[in-house]
């Protein structure tokens, strides 16, 4: 165990941290690890076994993980529908969004869904938040036209076509673009985020890039907690053009932070977490 937390251990969130770790190193070893070495892993970022514990019980209740046992250990099992949220997620936390061209256009979404269907219009609505959509109006939603794919698997996933249309659109006023997407999301919100995880982590990669970052336990905790920090925000911004943007808008050294310190670290916390825990065959 670590001497001393990195940044960000004190607030992280135990199912947050978890679902962090299956995406970063699970699905690398075989899609399953033993309950004593999850909680082994758990306790370099400052979790004890109670919180792991609670943690994958709500991660099994929602089918992320289911148990079973290898080896005559007790473990859980990375799920088809956990491999199919992790795979999701990869495009948004890894990839940023291209380069903004001239011609760059919105996507509009509009739904009408009866009053009977109050539960599915609420639940549209919280995923169109969840993919970092602009709210326009109560039944209006706009994001930059290149999440396009992603909304249109999450309209068929709530089986709501028939209630949605989707439109390419230029933004024409009344109002300046900057001031309209100002409206639409809370910019002060999403740049404090990146600035937050710039604070946090510029000076551990400057101390790995200086060689005095640490051994393979500080790079597994490292990494697993900078890629807890960061993979909330490209959610919140789903690559808003920069024409629409203030000059001193962070995310590009956000981007930069975070690609660097995750090409740094993600080899040795690989290693490190592959040399620590058991590794059966499936009976």
């Amino acid at each position: 165990m670590l001497t001393a937390m990195p940044p960000g251990a004190d607030s992280a969130r135990p199912r947050s941290l978890l679902l962090t770790f299956f995406g970063a190193f699970l699905r690398e070893l075989g899609d399953w690890i033993a309950v004593a070495d999850l909680i082994s892993s758990m306790e370099a970022v400052g979790l004890d076994g109670q919180a792991v514990r609670s943690a994958i019980s709500r991660l099994k209740r929602r089918g992320v993980v289911a148990p079973e046992r290898r080896g005559g250990m007790a473990g859980y099992r990375l799920t088809a529908h956990g491999h199919a949220i992790l795979d999701r997620g990869d495009a948004r936390i890894f990839e940023r969004p291209p380069r903004e061209h001239p011609d760059a256009e919105w996507l509009l979404l509009l739904f009408s869904i009866p009053e009977r269907r109050r539960e599915v219009r609420h639940r549209l609505r919280s995923r169109l938040t969840s993919l970092g959509l602009g709210r326009v109006g109560s039944a209006a939603w706009i994001g930059p036209d290149h999440v396009a794919a992603e909304v249109r698997l999450m309209v068929a996933e709530l089986g709501v076509e028939e209630h949605v249309e989707l439109f390419t659109a230029r933004h024409l006023g009344v109002r300046a673009t900057p001031s309209a997407v100002a409206r639409w999301w809370d910019l002060d919100a999403i740049a404090e985020e990146y600035r937050g995880y710039l604070a946090a982590w510029t000076p551990r990669l400057d101390a790995w890039r200086a060689g005095s970052g640490g051994d393979g336990p500080t790079a597994f905790a490292d990494h697993l907690l900078q890629l807890d920090a960061w993979r909330h925000i490209p959610f919140h911004d789903p690559g808003l053009p920069a024409h629409a943007l203030p000059n001193d808008w962070p995310a590009g050294a956000a981007w930069a932070l975070f690609s660097e310190l995750t090409a740094r670290l993600r080899e040795p916390a690989l290693e490190h977490v592959a040399g620590s825990v058991a590794l059966p065959q499936r009976a």
